[in-house]
């Protein structure tokens, strides 16, 4: 997105020429995208240097600027703050045009109370911006089909989108709580979807797959649940506003077997909060890590999205230099595509990573024979030199 900015020819003192109006020239200057930026917990830091520097080179290279806001999240907000999602960061995340997250959470924090858990940050970051539609794309590249435990032959080819309901369900459903019944404890939560909520969410999907393969797979369990029910009737009315769209319905535990039985069956998968939470992180095991694959959540048009890599914060890594930093740059490369507006840099972004693993380099999750193994920092340098090859291609 460019400015242009005509000069203007104010009238010269006598004997002075115009310069403007000599040069009859424009200035074109870049506008600023407004980022939020969520280092949050564990390796979440060390990905989130790697991405930013590579991030800030592709756009560079595009001629576009980015601002970045750094604010705290999870763990690191509850130890400087006590709130695992302060005021502070929640006023930065909307006055940005795009959240970039890396991830939250750690067993440091696991004995403290559930409001006061580094989860909960996440969970009131996605409410507070209305976050409710988050796209999970599962592409096996070719360069890491054999890192999937799954044959080859089951994996290769595989690409599909995970479109998941995110602010409702079971994980917002009241009541919710702990309390006696008949002399014993008992925990307790509801899962409840309003039609509304089950049509946007639908109307995100049948759109995505329009723009895909033209077939949707709504997962839901309406044998037994009566949200699923509502679900599946609300999916299928949406359902005939896009009859190009092939629509098929199937049971969660089905879709969870498929799924890694015949997973080339899937395009573009709907589903609620907390099946959409299980079948993502399945889905990721058919790439061969969790440290490859990145996910939007959107909002209404004209507010911010979040973008994050799927995988957790892994503590047990955090400092040591192995974390792999590309789902985090791909989950950049998203927010500059679908937050942003600008899919030349995200076209860079994932070449940068394309180009970094076709010349065999690989962290330690993705790491195969004849493979040169590298640390996240390492990895970035990598991305930054094959940004640089890909750039001086394209010009």
């Amino acid at each position: 997105m460019q400015a242009s900015i005509a000069l203007r020819c104010v009238r010269p003192a006598a004997g002075r020429p115009c310069k403007a109006a000599a040069q009859r020239r424009s200035v074109q200057v870049a506008a600023t995208h407004k980022v939020t930026v969520l280092a949050g917990d564990g390796i979440g830091p060390e990905i989130t240097d790697a991405c930013l520097k590579v991030l800030t080179e592709a756009a560079r290279a595009e001629g576009e600027e980015l601002a970045y806001t750094p604010a705290l999240i999870g763990g690191a907000a509850i130890d400087a703050t006590g709130d695992p999602y302060p005021a502070e960061t929640e006023a930065a995340c909307k006055a940005s045009d795009a959240v970039l997250l890396a991830c939250i959470g750690g067993y440091k924090w696991d004995s403290l109370p559930n409001a006061q858990r580094p989860e909960k940050g996440l969970l009131r970051l996605r409410a507070s911006l209305n976050a409710f539609a988050n796209l999970r794309p599962a592409v096996v590249l070719p360069q890491l089909a054999d890192a999937s435990t799954l044959k080859r032959e089951v994996v290769e080819g595989v690409d599909i989108m995970i479109v998941r309901e995110l602010v409702g369900g079971i994980y917002f459903g009241e009541p919710r709580g702990f309390e006696e019944r008949n002399g014993e404890r008992v925990g307790f939560n509801t899962d409840v979807y309003s039609e509304s909520e089950v049509e946007r969410i639908s109307k995100v999907a049948f759109e995505a797959a329009m723009k895909r393969g033209k077939r949707l797979c709504s997962v839901e369990k309406s044998n037994v649940l009566e949200v699923s029910q509502l679900w599946k009737e609300v999916v299928t009315r949406v359902g005939k506003e896009y009859p190009e769209v092939e629509l098929s319905h199937m049971y969660i535990d089905n879709a969870a077997m498929q799924l890694i039985r015949n997973p080339k069956y899937f395009d573009t998968i709907v589903t609620g909060n907390i099946f959409g939470d299980i079948l993502s992180d399945e889905a990721s095991m058919l790439t061969g890590s969790l440290g490859m694959l990145p996910s939007a959540s959107i909002s209404e048009p004209g507010k911010p999205g979040i973008y994050e890599p799927v995988h957790g914060s892994a503590p047990d890594i955090a400092g040591e230099d192995k974390a792999n930093p590309l789902a985090m740059v791909l989950s950049a490369a998203m927010m500059c595509r679908y937050g942003l507006g600008l899919p030349k840099v995200a076209d860079r972004l994932e070449a940068a990573v394309t180009a970094a693993l076709d010349a065999g380099f690989r962290t330690g999750d993705i790491m195969q024979p004849g493979c040169t193994q590298v640390g996240c920092r390492k990895m970035g340098e990598v991305l930054l030199q094959q940004l640089g090859v890909a750039a001086g291609a394209k010009a």
